[in-house]
C-alpha cells in the first residue's frame, strides 16, 4: 500500500504513469506485492474474534444474544478488575455484544489491518493492536461506572485508525487525509449513538497514535528497540491508569 495525498493507493494504481518496468523488475515487483499483501495477524485476529463469538453465542441465548460463562469471565468490568481480574483488560477486546457489533468491527479490522500490517510489519502490528486495546480498556474504565460491562474490539480498532493518521502524516505531511475523515465520522457516530463506549474509543485512538509515532520515529537500525520499548511503555501506562481508576472499586 502507498500513502498519498489523495489517500491510500494499491501498488498498481500508485505506479500509474511511471516508466514501464523491465521483465526482471516486474517479477521482483510481483514478489514484493505478494509478500506485502499477506496480513496473517489480521486474519488470525478476525478468526479469534469470530470463534469467541460462536462460543459465547452457544453458551448464551443464541446467534444474536451472546453470554454464558466465557462472556461473564472475559467482559470488562471495573469492580471485577479491582478484585483481581486484570485479564479482562485484554480479553474484553475479543467479545462482542451482537452479530452487527461483530460484523462492523471485523470489517474495520480487515480493511485497516491489511493496510497497517503491511506498513508496519506483522510483529509491530500485533504490538500496536494489543497496546491500543489496553489503552481502550483503560479509557473505558475511566468513562464508566464500577459495574458497567464493556466489550468489543473497538478500542484496538480506533488505535488502528490512529496509526493510519500517523502513517498518512509521515507520507504526505498533512493530517487532513483519509484517516482524519474516519476519525471525525466515527466520533460523530460514537457520541450520537447511546451505549457506545466513548472512553474506549478515545483511549484506543490516543494509544494507537502514541504507539505508532514511537514505532515510526525509531524505525531504522538499532533504534527500532527504542520504538518498541516506547510502544510497550504506552501499554504499561494504560495498565497503570486502569489500576488507578479501579482502586476506588475494591470491595
Amino acid at each position: 500500500m502507498t500513502f498519498a495525498p489523495v489517500g491510500i493507493r494499491c501498488p498498481d494504481h500508485a505506479n500509474v504513469g511511471a516508466v514501464k518496468p523491465t521483465p526482471a523488475r516486474t517479477v521482483q515487483s510481483v514478489r514484493r506485492r505478494t509478500r506485502a499483501a499477506a496480513a496473517p495477524a489480521t486474519m488470525v485476529l478476525i478468526a479469534i474474534n469470530a470463534l469467541v463469538y460462536v462460543i459465547t453465542a452457544a453458551q448464551g441465548g443464541g446467534p444474536n444474544l451472546p453470554g454464558g460463562q466465557l462472556f461473564a469471565d472475559w467482559a470488562l468490568q471495573g469492580a471485577s478488575v479491582a478484585n483481581g481480574d486484570g485479564w479482562r483488560l485484554v480479553t474484553a477486546m475479543f467479545l462482542h455484544g451482537s452479530l452487527l457489533h461483530l460484523a462492523f468491527n471485523m470489517f474495520a479490522l480487515y480493511w485497516l489491518g491489511n493496510v497497517i500490517e503491511q506498513a508496519l510489519g506483522t510483529p509491530r502490528f500485533v504490538l500496536l493492536y494489543v497496546v491500543s486495546g489496553l489503552a481502550g480498556s483503560a479509557g473505558a474504565l475511566w468513562f464508566s461506572a464500577a459495574f458497567a460491562v464493556t466489550v468489543g474490539a473497538s478500542g484496538a480498532i480506533f488505535g488502528l485508525i490512529g496509526a493510519l493518521l500517523i502513517l498518512e502524516y509521515r507520507a504526505t505531511g498533512s493530517f487532513m487525509g483519509q484517516a482524519m475523515i474516519l476519525i471525525l465520522v466515527n466520533f460523530a457516530f460514537t457520541f450520537a449513538v447511546p451505549g457506545i463506549s466513548k472512553g474506549g474509543h478515545i483511549g484506543g485512538l490516543i494509544g494507537g497514535i502514541a504507539a505508532t509515532y514511537a514505532l515510526e520515529q525509531y524505525r531504522e537500525g538499532p533504534r527500532q528497540k527504542v520504538g518498541v520499548l516506547l510502544a510497550v511503555g504506552v501499554g504499561v501506562l494504560s495498565l497503570v491508569l486502569a489500576y488507578v481508576r479501579v482502586q476506588s472499586y475494591v470491595l
